[in-house]
C-alpha cells in the first residue's frame, strides 16, 4: 500500500481562457496559446528577463520534486523537471523543438518553499538556460518557416 504513487497539486491559472466548456485551459488551450498556457506564471520570480512559471503547485503542498517552465525575454518557453537536491545539475530531459526551447532536468539546492528561493533557484540555472536559449534561437532562425496555404 505504501508504494502507491501520489500525485502533486497543479498550479492552474484560474484566469486562463479554455477552448472547451468542460476542460481547463492547460488541456484545451485556445488557438495560438503558448506552450504551458493555463499554468501559473510567477511574475515576481524574474531574473534578467526570464520568468518562472509553475506546473506543480509547491505553494499548495511542499514538494521536493516537480515541474515548471521558464519564459524567456522573447516569450519563448522551456520546460523544467526539477528536484531539490545537492549537488545541483542541469541536463536535457527532452530535446529542443520548434515551439519549445527544450525540457531540462534541474537540481535546485534550495527547496521550492518561497518565491525568494524560487528566484534564487532560477538564477542558479540561468547561465545554462541562456546558453540553450541562444542555441535554440539560432537553430530556429535557420529552419525554413512553414506557410499555411489555406
Amino acid at each position: 500500500m505504501d508504494n502507491i504513487p501520489k500525485g502533486r497539486p497543479l498550479a492552474i491559472d484560474a484566469t486562463a481562457r479554455s477552448a472547451s466548456p468542460t476542460e481547463p485551459a492547460f488541456i484545451a488551450s485556445p488557438d495560438g496559446a503558448p506552450m504551458y498556457y493555463g499554468f501559473v506564471v510567477l511574475d515576481d520570480v524574474n531574473v534578467d528577463g526570464f520568468t518562472l512559471g509553475k506546473i506543480t503547485d509547491w505553494e499548495a503542498e511542499p514538494c521536493e520534486i516537480g515541474d515548471a517552465f521558464v519564459i524567456a525575454p522573447d516569450g519563448s518557453r522551456a520546460g523544467l523537471v526539477w528536484e531539490a537536491c545537492v549537488p545541483s545539475y542541469f541536463q536535457e530531459a527532452m530535446p529542443i523543438e520548434a515551439d519549445r526551447c527544450g525540457v531540462w532536468g534541474v537540481g535546485f539546492t534550495l527547496p521550492m518553499a518561497s518565491h525568494e528561493n524560487a528566484r534564487k533557484n532560477l538564477d542558479s540555472i540561468l547561465p545554462e538556460l541562456k546558453l540553450r536559449w541562444t542555441e535554440w534561437k539560432a537553430r530556429i532562425r535557420r529552419q525554413p518557416q512553414e506557410v499555411d496555404i489555406e
